[in-house]
C-alpha cells in the first residue's frame, strides 16, 4: 500500500522512533507528534489514512483526541498504552477506536495489525466511490449506507465506524444469524483469535445507542448459544 500516511501520537520519543522505523520499512509515509493537540492539528491540516495514538500525552490525552476525530473523520484507530485493565480497553473501543494494544507490544504485531485495518478501510472507501446502496429503513430507523449515517425517529444516531458496520451488516441481512466470529472476521477483516469481547462491547453500545432499553421488540437479538441477527 503506497502513498499511506500514517500518524504517531506519542510522547515517549523512543517508543515513536521505534514504530517509525517499522512502519516506514513497510512503505508507510510517517508524521510523529509528541501530543494530543499537535496530533489534532495535523489531521485538520492533511490526509491522514491511519492514527496510532498513545493514551497518556500531554496537553489532550488520546481519549479526547478520538472524540474530538470522530466527529469529523473515520480512518482507523489504534491506541497503544501501557493501560492494561479491561476498563481502558472498553472505554476506548466505546468511544472510537478500532484496536487496542498495550504496553510493551512486538512491533511485527503492530504493523499486521495497522496493515489489516489499511485494508478494511480502503476497501470500503473504494467500494462507497464504485457503488451506491439504497437506505435501509425499519420502522423509526434509517440506515444511510452511502452517507454512513444513521437515524433514529428523525434523530441522528452518532455511531463509532465500527459500530456502523455491525449494525450494516446485521441490518443487510435480516432474520439472518451472525456468530461473534463471523461478525468479528467480516468488520475487522482478520483472523478471529480472542475478538469475542471487543464485538459483545460493541454490540452493547449500539444496542444503547439504538435505546433497545425502550423496545418491547429489541432490533438487534441475542440468538443464545450462536450470535446475533437484525430483527427488522
Amino acid at each position: 500500500m503506497k502513498n499511506i500516511s500514517i500518524l504517531v501520537a506519542e510522547d515517549e520519543e523512543e517508543i515513536a522512533d521505534l514504530i517509525a522505523i517499522h512502519l516506514e520499512k513497510e512503505g508507510f509515509h510517517v508524521i510523529k507528534v509528541p501530543d494530543g493537540q499537535e496530533a489534532i492539528r495535523v489531521v485538520q491540516t492533511q490526509p491522514i489514512d491511519l492514527m496510532i495514538l498513545d493514551i497518556m500525552m500531554p496537553k489532550m490525552d488520546g481519549y479526547e483526541v478520538t472524540r474530538q476525530i470522530r466527529d469529523q473523520y473515520n480512518m482507523p484507530i489504534i491506541f497503544v498504552s501501557a493501560k492494561t485493565s479491561d476498563f481502558d480497553k472498553v472505554h476506548g473501543l466505546v468511544i472510537g477506536a478500532d484496536d487496542y494494544m498495550t504496553k510493551p507490544f512486538t512491533p511485527i504485531e503492530l504493523v499486521a495489525r495497522v496493515n489489516a485495518h489499511l485494508r478494511r478501510y480502503i476497501k470500503l472507501n473504494q467500494s462507497a466511490k464504485t457503488e451506491e446502496h439504497a437506505l435501509l429503513e425499519f420502522g423509526g430507523l434509517v440506515i444511510s449506507p452511502d452517507e454512513r449515517k444513521v437515524m433514529l425517529y428523525g434523530n441522528d444516531i452518532d455511531l463509532t465506524p465500527k459500530e456502523f458496520d455491525i449494525l450494516y451488516l446485521l441490518a443487510s441481512h435480516p432474520k439472518k444469524v451472525y456468530s461473534v466470529e463471523n461478525i468479528f472476521q467480516q468488520v475487522w477483516d482478520e483472523a478471529y483469535f480472542e475478538g469475542g469481547n471487543t464485538v459483545m462491547v460493541h454490540i452493547r453500545t449500539l444496542r444503547k445507542k439504538l435505546e433497545e432499553d425502550k423496545r418491547k421488540n429489541k432490533l438487534i437479538k441475542t440468538v443464545w448459544g450462536v450470535g446475533y441477527a437484525f430483527n427488522g
